[in-house]
């Protein structure tokens, strides 16, 4: 495809005006001022659009669609063992599908390119993930609360045959390890899945200090913060990625920057469940590399990300009672960028010539979107997901329009709904 005449977000994170860029098959292979001469096939009219990278979502629980608005107004403990944890008991192989494949259709609409996921079921997940057209980095969550010896669990089994699924469907599906969290596992749990993390040459995806009651617990256990906790246990000798660190101490994030840990701060969730303000702004003070996640529907209860951008550059404003810290362009960067970084993806999460093709495209003649005294601000402060008329990811269009190239969004909805319905029956 040749987008011509475009509003572009380029690889600085500026603006350029009336730019033609092309794609062929799924890189971007042409960025100018000029037309090109070949033929890129389809051209599309760049009149009144901007087009900026797709988002990379850094925390996920793709499959808890199915429990969106279930068991609301409780605290995180509460809410996971009175509502999710008996829910989640229930799930099978076609639930787990159909509730990835909705939310993959709710990340395309949001412009999501990518997720970071952390579940079960990985079969089912990598299959919805594929048939969408969608990106994801997929890791089976280790939880061994009973502490259970290591080589008798079923979920290590799991996570070791999950492994034949990293780099399917040309590279479009990674494979991730993950350790639940310290709180659901015990020394050997982690320090035997660090090993085998290593060995695999995977990323670790870990929840670490997302509560106070977490973190605070974890240091009487084991008289060290949980990202103390992971560090001795070797899950930060591999690329790691850490969700929330709401409640990480100064040694904590000298920890996370020194072995190179990336956070997925997940403003909009840590707030529904009032687990409190990550100190993003005190994260890039240490150089850590900071990307955002949603988390999962049933804590957010959407992935929208414009609101998350918002949402977390108003946080860290507040945290550091600062209105100067975390600019327009460092929270558009976070959302993209730096979560393609997190998953590992090199060729990603920018506009430039040789990367993926991994684009979403937005309108400009609507309101919220003028004056134009600044774009960047404008879509950190005032875009909104409905202004999104395109995803695209590897060089395939996925959504334009409100419409879907690769999932039967009539048929999806059905099905999740049919899923929910069955669990609940059992509850």
């Amino acid at each position: 495809m040749l987008f011509t005449k475009i509003a572009l977000l380029n690889k600085d994170y500026e603006i350029q005006e009336d730019m033609y860029v092309g794609v062929q098959e799924d890189i971007i292979s042409y960025i100018g001022r000029e037309k090109p001469e070949e033929n890129f096939g389809e051209v599309i009219d760049g009149k009144n659009r901007l087009l900026m990278p797709g988002f990379y979502n850094a925390h996920a629980h793709s499959p808890m669609s199915l429990m969106r608005g279930y068991g609301e107004n409780l605290v995180l403990q509460d809410w996971l063992n009175t509502k999710i944890f008996p829910f989640e008991d229930k799930l099978d192989s076609n639930a787990v599908y159909w509730g990835t494949m909705l939310c993959m259709a709710e990340s395309l609409k949001y412009g999501i390119v990518s997720s970071s996921d952390m579940y079960y079921f990985i079969p089912d997940m990598v299959q919805a993930v594929a048939d969408s057209g969608a990106k994801a980095n997929i890791s089976r969550s280790i939880a061994n609360p009973m502490g259970i010896p290591y080589d008798q669990l079923p979920s290590i089994e799991e996570a070791r045959k999950s492994l034949k699924y990293h780099g399917y469907e040309n590279g479009r599906i990674l494979i991730d390890t993950s350790l639940h969290a310290e709180y659901t596992n015990n020394v050997e749990t982690a320090v035997r899945l660090a090993e085998f993390t290593k060995e695999a040459g995977a990323i670790m995806h870990v929840h670490c200090s997302e509560t106070k009651f977490e973190h605070d617990e974890c240091k009487k256990r084991h008289g060290k913060t949980p990202a103390q906790f992971m560090n001795d246990c070797g899950l930060f000798d591999v690329p790691a990625l850490a969700a929330h660190c709401v409640w990480c101490e100064p040694e904590d994030l000298d920890i996370l920057a020194e072995r190179g840990v990336s956070v997925a701060t997940n403003p909009v969730s840590n707030l529904k469940l009032a687990s409190g303000i990550c100190d993003v702004h005190a994260m890039m003070q240490k150089g850590i590399n900071v990307a955002i996640g949603t988390d999962s529907v049933s804590s957010n209860n959407s992935l929208n990300f414009f609101e998350e951008m918002k949402v977390m550059t108003t946080l860290a404003k507040v945290k550091a009672n600062d209105p100067t810290v975390v600019t327009p362009k460092e929270a558009l960067i976070m959302a993209t960028l730096n979560g393609a970084k997190a998953q590992g993806r090199e060729d990603c999460g920018t506009l430039q010539v040789g990367n993926k093709a991994d684009m979403i495209v937005l309108r400009t003649d609507v309101p919220n979107m003028h004056p134009v005294h600044s774009m960047v601000n404008n879509l950190v402060y005032a875009g909104d997901s409905g202004d999104i008329v395109m995803t695209v990811v590897d060089g395939k269009v996925l959504y334009r329009n409100g419409e879907y190239t690769t999932i039967d969004i009539e048929k999806t909805i059905f099905e999740a709904e049919a899923a929910t319905a069955k669990i609940l029956k059992q509850l």
